[in-house]
């Protein structure tokens, strides 16, 4: 009896050395496993009721849920299914918050499945903000440090919204220009002592929009602005820059190179279509460059090429086209002087980039001529004509710079033209320019077919001509003082 009694408590204290041994084993795993992201074994902060319920009651069954639930959306991907998968992935990102996954493939799904399946662009809309809105308000803070979030809700500004691959992106940045517009009046810099440290009532509540609704810190602006900036918030390619240096900063490390492209292609966007211009006599607006950001997106793709050398081959090439285009676009604008500063640079950094000799005038013809090479004269007179009544429409919104480098490189390529084809006059010359500016201001200043009225006024103005009458107008050059 004694013998038994005295097995059976030895029994229990070997359980108890084995319970305890395997309670420190387990914690000791759970620190690696954390500390490798194999798991997540600490509890969810700021979590809504339902997830923090679903997350304690299953407990360990709800993995074997999930599983089961994502083998079903991805039969539903593959079937074409899309509303369905909405459901269905809500409920996994409920049972695995940190199934990151799931999160990307929900808002995807969203954006771009679900919202092309519409025709009304606003309908198209509210799927396209829904799937930002499940990445930045949901998947991010209980995600913080997952770098891919970051890149794909970037990507979404970038991409969906900022580029013209839907057919409704035109809604989309209008309907994102509205929004911002609530926040920062009707100016592109925000007033950040006012967002900071709002006094009044009217800049509390747009404070507040900022921070929970639209869930941008302007501290973090600020900062944005510092290093890439002045960028026009009302643009999509600043919230882009936003998440991606976030991205950067919180998830040390990872994703880095995928996070810093979505930098420096936002900073070449913002140089070539920065600037938003408001067209008041039609209620819409058109795109300009923000050519004063040029030195800081070359500095954008400078640190670039340090930090990632193993692909420093193919940013350089994205950073020799930057270049090229800066100057270009420089040029046209009417900014020689600076135009000339980053062609030297250009060809110090790039010799290939600028054949040794080649002018600036040469420079940016020759970007021209890569369009013109080989085209008819229809070909020619066409491009003349549009360069001019672009110059005209640039003029009358006011922007006197871009129509006077216009202006002045339609003057070159006629010259170009004309000189290229000096022994063939009489196949291929070309009339007189002021042939084409009299034909060109009278299109753009007819009552039918022309610009909007309130646009004519404004040209009129501008090239001092008289009020519309039935005489043809006088022959002035766009951007003529």
């Amino acid at each position: 009896m004694k013998n038994r009694r005295a097995y059976r408590f030895g029994l229990c204290a070997l359980a108890a050395v084995a319970w305890m041994g395997t309670a420190q084993v387990q914690r000791a795993l759970n620190r690696d496993r954390a500390a490798l992201g194999l798991t997540r074994v600490e509890p969810l902060k700021n979590a809504p009721p339902v997830l923090a319920f679903t997350t304690v009651a299953l407990g360990g069954f709800r993995g074997l849920i999930a599983n089961v639930l994502w083998v079903r959306a991805t039969q539903m991907q593959d079937e074409g299914h899309y509303f369905e998968m909405v459901q269905l992935a809500d409920w996994i990102t409920k049972l695995e918050p940190h199934f990151t996954t799931v999160w990307l493939f929900q808002s995807w799904n969203m954006v771009y499945n679900i919202s092309v399946k519409f025709q009304d662009p606003a309908d198209r809309w509210r799927w396209v903000l829904r799937g930002i809105e499940l990445l930045r308000d949901e998947a991010v803070p209980l995600n913080p440090k997952d770098g891919l979030l970051y890149r794909e809700l970037a990507w979404f500004y970038q991409h969906k919204i900022g580029y013209y691959l839907d057919d409704a992106h035109n809604y989309y940045k209008q309907q994102w220009v509205n929004e911002m517009s609530r926040v920062l009046g009707t100016s592109p810099l925000p007033d950040y002592r006012e967002l900071l440290d709002p006094q009044t009532d009217d800049a509390r509540a747009r404070a507040k929009l900022l921070r929970e609704k639209l869930k941008l810190d302007p501290a973090r602006m600020q900062e944005v602005d510092r290093l890439y900036g002045p960028l026009d918030w009302r643009l999509p390619e600043a919230h882009a820059i936003y998440w991606a240096l976030l991205g950067l900063e919180h998830s040390a490390g990872a994703n880095e190179f995928q996070l810093r492209i979505v930098i420096y292609q936002c900073m070449q966007q913002s140089v070539r279509r920065g600037r938003l211009i408001p067209i008041y006599a039609e209620k819409r607006f058109e795109y300009g460059p923000n050519l004063d950001i040029i030195p800081k997106a070359d500095g954008a793709y400078e640190r670039m090429m340090a930090g990632q050398p193993d692909m420093e081959e193919r940013i350089r090439v994205g950073h020799m086209n930057f270049l090229k285009d800066a100057v270009y676009l420089l040029y046209v604008h009417n900014r020689t002087s600076e135009a000339a500063a980053w062609f030297r640079k250009l060809r110090e950094r790039y010799p290939e980039a600028a054949p040794a000799g080649q002018t600036l005038d040469e420079f940016a013809l020759a970007r021209l001529n890569d369009q013109l090479r080989g085209s008819s004269l229809d070909r020619v007179i066409a491009v003349i004509e549009g360069m001019i009544s672009t110059a005209y429409y640039q003029l009358a919104i006011g922007d006197a710079d871009h129509a006077a480098g216009l202006n002045a490189l339609a003057q070159k390529v006629w010259t170009w033209h004309q000189q290229k084809f000096a022994t063939q006059q009489q196949r291929m010359a070309l009339k007189p320019m002021e042939d084409f500016r009299r034909q060109v201001l009278g299109r753009v200043l007819a009552p039918e077919g022309g610009l909007h009225p309130e646009l004519q006024k404004q040209l009129r103005t501008a090239l001092n001509l008289p009020a519309a009458t039935n005489a043809p107008p006088a022959v002035k050059p766009p951007g003529a003082k």
